[in-house]
């Protein structure tokens, strides 16, 4: 399997604890670079995003719907492994319970779960969605169906307001089908273990979150015996969000706390 990790090396003084970012479904590491990477970079810290198999330019596309958790926590691992030391593991919704199902296996000196699929499964959020937003629920099912969402659907369930029409439509073009098999398994099929964090953990909600309730993120970090930060006036794609900086500078400073 050939993954995809773009990579920047740490400017300055480097000597900080590396970062290796993984993706949420439907989109792949370049989510995290038009903004995240260059940023944690000019600050001292090397910074890596990983496209899980048949996500971005990584290998595997047509195999996409036989892929589940297992799978893409396997790709972490291998991208942690073939970084030069020890990374912070940090995943959103999806990615967030892949960095988890990973770490059941493999060690890693902190991880930042940030709007993190709810611990119990997707199906609480599904509920939740179909009876308040109904028209976003189906939109969402028929891309989860393999479709194409309207691109407004795409800006409500990721951003927090109006995002800039040619930023939406640049995202909208590099979106992508998520493997049904993954899908299913975080409904409640494939869940990761709760016994508690076994390392320092922080998660991030975000106060406008339609995917993922800022409650309900607060309700995995309490499961999970981990910090939590509110995200004040973000949407679910805290990375490509016009206040994605607000999320950088969280993460940034947890970090210090932990002197990592």
């Amino acid at each position: 399997m050939t993954l995809e990790v773009l990579s920047r090396q740490a400017e300055g003084n480097p000597g900080k604890t590396p970062l290796l970012f993984v993706h949420g479904a439907y989109v792949g590491a370049w989510c995290w670079e038009e903004h995240f990477l260059d940023w944690f970079a000019t600050r001292g810290r090397a910074a890596h995003a990983v496209s899980l198999r048949g996500h971005g330019a990584s290998s595997g596309r047509k195999e996409l719907d036989g892929f589940g958790l297992a799978d893409y926590a396997e790709d972490v691992a291998a991208a942690a492994a073939s970084l030069p030391g020890p990374a912070v593991l940090v995943g959103h919704s999806m990615g967030a319970m892949v960095v988890q199902k990973a770490l059941e296996k493999s060690k890693a000196p902190a991880a930042v779960l940030a709007c993190p699929v709810p611990a119990y499964g997707l199906m609480p959020s599904s509920f939740r969605l179909a009876w308040t937003r109904p028209t976003l629920f189906a939109g969402l099912n028929a891309v989860a169906n393999g479709g194409r969402a309207e691109p407004e659907v795409l800006a409500e369930a990721l951003f927090a307001g109006r995002i800039e029409p040619s930023r939406l439509a640049a995202c909208y073009e590099r979106m992508q089908r998520e493997s049904r098999r993954a899908l299913l398994e975080m409904s409640a099929w494939s869940l990761p273990l709760l016994n508690g964090s076994r390392l320092p953990t922080l998660v991030l909600g975000a106060e406008k979150d339609n995917l993922i309730a800022h409650s309900e993120a607060q309700g995995t970090a309490h499961l999970l015996g981990a910090d939590y930060r509110l995200l004040p006036g973000l949407g679910h794609a805290l990375m490509l969000d016009e206040g994605w900086e607000t999320a950088a500078q969280a993460i940034a400073a947890w970090l210090e706390e932990r002197g990592l």
